[in-house]
């Protein structure tokens, strides 16, 4: 009876010797029979996954729209009496 590896979700019909969860053969140690989670083995367990170059180029291929640039602020309004100015007192007539 297949039951779903853990880590992946693909059909297994082995358990891992250390945690007893259900391991797919691409994470199951061939050495140690431990899942991919549970193996202290320094060996590889499987050949990394190759996706085929049609659908690579498929998503390399959709336009992604361009960022929103962020709307330009004016620049501050000059300080009318800066601090080392003093303000203009009442005229005298």
């Amino acid at each position: 009876m297949p039951f779903q590896c853990s880590i992946c979700g693909e059909e297994s019909t082995r358990i891992c010797a250390r945690c007893t969860k259900d391991a797919c053969n691409n994470h199951l140690c061939e050495k140690c029979r431990r899942c991919s989670d549970c193996c202290e083995c320094e060996v590889t367990l499987s050949e990394p996954v190759r996706e085929p170059a049609r659908s690579v180029f498929r998503t390399a291929g959709i336009p992604r729209p361009d960022p929103k640039p962020e709307p330009l602020q004016p620049p501050p309004e000059p300080d009318p009496f800066p601090d080392d100015e003093e303000a203009p007192g009442p005229v005298a007539p």
